[in-house]
């Protein structure tokens, strides 16, 4: 196995070490690359840079493969549940029972959002998007609690705990808040309930009639968090990373994390699933059509929610979120036009040579799309849940920035292609 790389520029050769991953993968460490030759590899979209080491998440693309702290997804699916396994991403090792306890109990206790932050809800307009509120809100809790956002590593680690429960847990009372808000309705208090089924009250309990639970329910909402609590070095979680580095503290850096997420690219990819069923629906097509257009090649039909940047297999999230849709929607006895459309899309892809041979399966975004509208959750609100899920690996990924003590303030170069010198000459007077 080598140890070392080599590259020759001109007549000259310079040998780099090689970094092998705990899982075999390999990487040249070229951080000295500028300074040794005056080059750089140019790389857009970082798609084959490696910007850190972590030991949070594994992802094998070409196998399927997803672990969380060396835990397949699939057994962390099976028998653990959200808030556990966000214990997990963040801290390394899964909880004691006292641990879970008392992890649990710094959730339930920093729930609630403080009176006077609740007046910035009202300086929205009622349509305002929801992940631009979510982004002002969330960084707005830097304001509100500086003796825990102090922009220095040391001092921030020392609150770290409380630090990161707080953030989970008010980022999903801020989202329910922001659907209240959206609505016209009084907003709700958090319970001394389980954290998803405390998310299911603030958002649908109405003043003489409590949210009644659904296991059922509760488990598949645990599941559609648990299955996006990390997912490596994907744009919002790498530019967590890249404002962690400045020395910014959590609020703040989730708060980037939630911009990031907001892109259509990115954090939309559900959303843009139901938009696709319902343009489908208004064409009056059961997505027989539908299908075979995609088929043929056209653009304005393309398939939303098969296929994925980085799998090039099944997504193991998708297979797991397959089947708790199934019992979702058999428990609630949902009679939807969409979802019988989604059914039929589902089945063609999975039955027919066309999706398989090009790897086309149904991914995560495609189920938990279909999942949180049979709970009533609305389409403007499905990225914002994305952000509840994803906020332990952003939390996660911080801490990791936070406490290398050899960091260094991500700073990417660039190949300037643009005018070379000129000098400046006066057009005209000036007025």
């Amino acid at each position: 196995m080598p140890t070392n790389a080599l590259l020759k520029i001109d007549d000259k050769e310079i040998s780099y070490p090689v970094i092998t991953g705990s899982e075999g993968e390999k990487a040249i460490d070229a951080r000295n690359l500028r300074k040794d030759t005056g080059y750089l590899f140019y790389d857009q979209g970082y798609g084959n840079t490696g910007s850190c080491e972590s030991c949070i998440t594994y992802l094998d693309g070409d196998n399927g493969i997803l672990r969380h702290r060396g835990y397949p997804i699939e057994q962390l699916a099976e028998q653990s549940e959200f808030v556990e396994t966000a214990y997990l991403v963040i801290y390394g090792e899964l909880p004691s029972p006292e641990q879970r306890k008392r992890f649990g109990t710094m959730l339930r206790e920093n729930a609630a959002i403080d009176t006077q932050m609740m007046r910035i809800f009202e300086g929205f307009p009622r349509g305002a998007p929801p992940m631009g509120m979510l982004t002002s809100i969330v960084s707005s809790l830097a304001a509100y609690y500086p003796h825990l956002a102090t922009n220095n590593f040391e001092k921030d680690l020392e609150n770290f705990d409380l630090t990161a429960a707080m953030a989970i847990s008010k980022i999903r009372t801020i989202v329910a808040g922001i659907y209240r808000y959206r609505h016209g309705l009084p907003f709700n208090y958090p319970k001394d309930v389980p954290f998803c089924d405390n998310f299911l009250h603030l958002m649908f309990s109405e003043p003489y009639k409590e949210y009644a639970a659904i296991p059922e329910v509760t488990r598949a909402l645990n599941l559609i968090l648990l299955l996006h609590a990390d997912h490596e070095q994907n744009c919002s979680t790498s530019t967590v990373r890249m404002v962690g580095s400045s020395g910014a503290n959590l609020f703040t850096s989730l708060a980037a994390g939630i911009c990031a997420l907001s892109g259509p690219l990115h954090g939309g990819a559900n959303t843009a699933v139901m938009q696709m069923l319902q343009a489908i629906h208004d064409e009056g097509d059961d997505g027989t059509r539908f299908i075979a257009a995609a088929k043929s090649g056209s653009k304005a039909n393309r398939l939303m929610g098969f296929g994925h940047a980085v799998y090039r297999n099944y997504d193991p999230r998708a297979r797991i979120i397959g089947h708790a849709c199934d019992v979702v929607l058999n428990k609630l006895g949902k009679t939807d036009p969409l979802l019988d459309i989604a059914k039929r899309l589902e089945h063609s892809a999975l039955n027919d040579d066309y999706f398989l041979s090009r790897k086309l399966y149904p991914n995560v975004d495609f189920y938990s799309g279909i999942i949180m509208r049979a709970l009533g959750i609305p389409t403007e609100l499905f990225t914002t849940m994305f952000a509840i899920g994803r906020s332990p690996g952003w939390i996660a990924n911080w801490k990791e920035v936070a406490s290398n003590p050899k960091g260094r303030i991500y700073r990417p170069r660039q190949v300037y292609v643009g005018p070379v010198k000129r000098d400046y000459v006066l057009i005209g007077k000036r007025g």
